[in-house]
């Protein structure tokens, strides 16, 4: 078998899709998008085409080693992402070529069903409470909701107490065992977090995420002498390389790699097995389309330390379509007591509407995140 084709898709509401084509027929699909970048990883994965045609996509640790290094510069969001979307569509095509899930190839499931949560609140969280009660009428277990808006590095305390109230409305409206993530979204400063840390304590989160950015990580020690609530992070981060001072330093208690962004399933599973021997969890990052989804389903069902998976259905960035456009088969991601069961279809075990993709790409999407600033006009991180 051979590569002969790849295809990109820009499709709304900010995702890229990619097909590769072999010579015997049988295509795979990726998701090779990083958010607000969407044409630079498109150009990347163009960049890559010429190591791809003529070669066999079943060799697919080989084509993942090729790609990292064989381009001497690596690593880092465009390219990783651009991997991974390579990646995920050569695991789809072998799953086909063998009419097996992905899972099976490594090493079978390791648990019956997988729970999920969904998000609330928006960019600039409100609501949360009857949004919470809403998601948890449906069957769902677990939310996770954004801290804040803009904050500056030292800010006023009307501003936690905000945080406080609303993940109080939250607690209030569901009940004490109701799973309740905070994303700090990296838009909180050290000094500001450990205080907001503090004050959330009391509600028994499921995880924070994202206390300080990801190139502030050795602040992660300071932030947790203030809590008890598990700390998650990694959603930009790309690597197992990335991963590797983080767990050395004992600092994380939940990892969030991006299966479209840290290098696909081939990486995301080492990253998994990295974690595993430092007693670190693991909860897939996935704000992103079904091709994404569908391939960290595939991680999550054979990785024993992952506990919870993040989805994108009805969250606040899908405007125009959502992740169950795009799928011949839309109860493939059917959500029942707050969990989906273990995928049985070849490969990504999704079947894509390539017309509907082609109609859509029509449209296509130049999304950017918003530009946020604090009210002394300097920018603020969003």
């Amino acid at each position: 078998m051979k590569i002969t084709d790849l295809e990109l898709f820009v499709v709304p509401p900010r995702w890229v899709f990619l097909k590769i084509s072999t010579d015997e027929g049988i295509a795979g699909w990726g998701e090779p998008v990083l958010e607000g970048h969407a044409a630079a990883v498109a150009a990347s994965v163009h960049e890559m085409e010429d190591y791809l045609i003529g070669k066999d996509p079943t060799l697919i640790e080989d084509v993942w080693q090729t790609l990292y290094r064989a381009g001497f510069y690596r690593g880092g969001p465009v390219l990783m992402s651009a991997i991974a979307g390579i990646d995920q569509a050569l695991w789809d095509i072998k799953g086909k070529k063998y009419g097996l899930p992905v899972h099976e190839f490594l090493g079978g499931a390791v648990r019956d069903k997988l729970r999920v949560y969904s998000w609330i609140g928006g960019d600039r969280p409100s609501d949360v409470g009857q949004s919470a009660k809403e998601k948890m009428d449906l069957g769902f277990t677990a939310v996770k909701m954004n801290a804040s808006e803009e904050m500056h590095f030292i800010d006023s305390y009307s501003k936690v107490e905000a945080i406080v109230n609303r993940v109080a409305a939250v607690r209030e409206a569901t009940s004490k065992d109701f799973g309740i993530a905070v994303d700090f979204h990296g838009r909180i400063h050290k000094s500001m977090a450990k205080v907001i840390a503090k004050e959330l304590d009391q509600f028994h989160l499921m995880f924070i995420e994202e206390p300080v950015l990801p190139e502030n990580n050795e602040a992660l020690r300071e932030v947790a002498k203030y809590t008890s609530t598990p700390i998650a992070t990694g959603e930009r981060m790309y690597s197992r390389w990335d991963f590797k001072r983080l767990f050395e330093e004992g600092i994380v208690d939940i990892i969030q790699p991006d299966l479209s962004h840290a290098g696909g399933i081939s990486e995301v599973k080492k990253i998994a097995a990295m974690a595993e021997a430092y007693d670190v969890a693991v909860a897939p990052h996935c704000p992103l389309g079904p091709i994404a989804l569908a391939a960290c389903v595939q991680i999550d069902v054979c990785t024993p330390n992952v506990f919870i998976q993040e989805q994108s259905l009805g969250i606040h960035y899908n405007q125009t379509n959502d992740l169950l456009d795009y799928l011949q088969d839309k109860t493939v991601f059917h959500y029942y007591e707050g969990f989906i069961a273990n995928p049985t279809g070849p490969g990504l075990g999704i079947e894509i509407d390539e017309n509907y993709v082609r109609e859509a790409a029509r449209t296509g999407h130049n999304w950017k995140n918003p530009v946020w600033r604090n009210s002394d006009g300097t920018i603020a991180e969003w």
